[in-house]
């Protein structure tokens, strides 16, 4: 699956739900699912005609939609807070009326990193904004799985991916820098991953966590005054941001993954974009395989000089 003719039609047949889709990950997981063949309803709360969500960012589920449709793909694209539970009922329900299955259902859906106050402890947290962070973050994926799974479970070999921040061998620390409402966050996500794992092996689905490295979001790259196309030029002032990788690379693991007739191999795991690079055979869009996470243990964490060589 290293070539874009290699994905193209490997999920012809499928279909598949990107919760949390107007922008960063979930929007290229959205389009690269549709170039590969997938049916894709991808939705989001950032809307042309309905606003902007609370994160207040300009991206809009919209402009998803007309991704999808410029990588050829098939797609739908709708506003939905998936924290409402009726409007999630109803996205299911449609997907139901119009074509019987979901094969594929991506929980991507947070956000709450706008409430995050990173580097204070629980009690000098502002406790309203982590509280909410807790809403977005967790409620939201478990009121999607609840009305989502009936349909996905319909047929066998149904795959719930859940996006996360951390393998489980760096999230096993208390990541002290982010704090402890965005720690929990990131746990429960690992943990509603083994659930489901466990609660859809009987109807032979699996369960998948994935982590994208250091993700080079529209947020991110406008935080460093960088574009997609000169984003090195951050590394002067950020140095490890050299191991940074494009949300297509994240979403070209979960095509891999969901193409992957053996994915049932991952289930209850957590994986990221770096470790599966090399075993689909993908790349990112520059052609380099950044390996995020054994470069933050190997290079970041302990002191040294960033150094992306033999990371990428």
């Amino acid at each position: 699956m290293a070539t874009e003719e290699a994905r193209a039609g490997a999920l012809d047949g499928k279909v598949a739900l990107v919760a949390g889709a107007t922008r960063g990950a979930g929007r290229a997981i959205a389009v690269e699912l549709a170039r590969a063949g997938a049916v894709v309803y991808a939705t989001g709360r950032s809307s042309r005609t309905a606003g902007r969500s609370e994160i207040n960012r300009p991206e809009t589920i919209e402009k998803t939609g007309e991704l999808i449709a410029e990588a050829g793909g098939t797609g739908t694209a709708l506003r939905v807070d998936h924290l409402d539970s009726d409007q999630v009922r109803a996205l299911v329900q449609r997907i139901d009326r119009d074509h019987g299955r979901l094969d594929i259902l991506v929980n991507d859906i947070f956000g709450g990193d706008a409430y995050a106050r990173f580097g204070t402890t629980l009690w000098e947290h502002d406790l309203t904004g982590g509280l909410r962070m807790l809403r977005m973050g967790i409620d939201t994926h478990a009121i999607t799985s609840h009305h989502a799974l009936p349909l996905l479970i319909r047929r066998p070999g149904g795959l719930v991916i859940e996006m996360t921040d951390g393998t489980a061998e760096y999230n096993a620390a208390y990541r002290h820098h982010e704090g402890f409402f965005y720690d929990l966050v990131k746990a429960a996500v690992q943990r509603m991953t083994l659930a489901q794992s466990h609660e859809l092996a009987p109807h032979h689905g699996s369960a998948v966590a994935v982590t994208p490295g250091w993700l080079r979001s529209e947020k991110m790259l406008e935080a460093f005054g960088v574009t997609e196309d000169n984003w090195r030029e951050a590394t002067v002032n950020v140095p490890h941001f050299c191991i940074a990788e494009s949300p297509v690379y994240v979403a070209r693991a979960v095509v891999a993954l969901a193409a992957d007739p053996d994915v049932a191999r991952w289930t209850g795991t957590v994986v990221s974009s770096g470790q599966l690079a090399p075993l689909y055979g993908f790349t990112d869009t520059d052609g380099t395989r950044p390996d995020c996470w054994r470069y933050v243990v190997e290079v970041q964490d302990r002191g040294l000089p960033a150094d992306d060589t033999g990371y990428r």
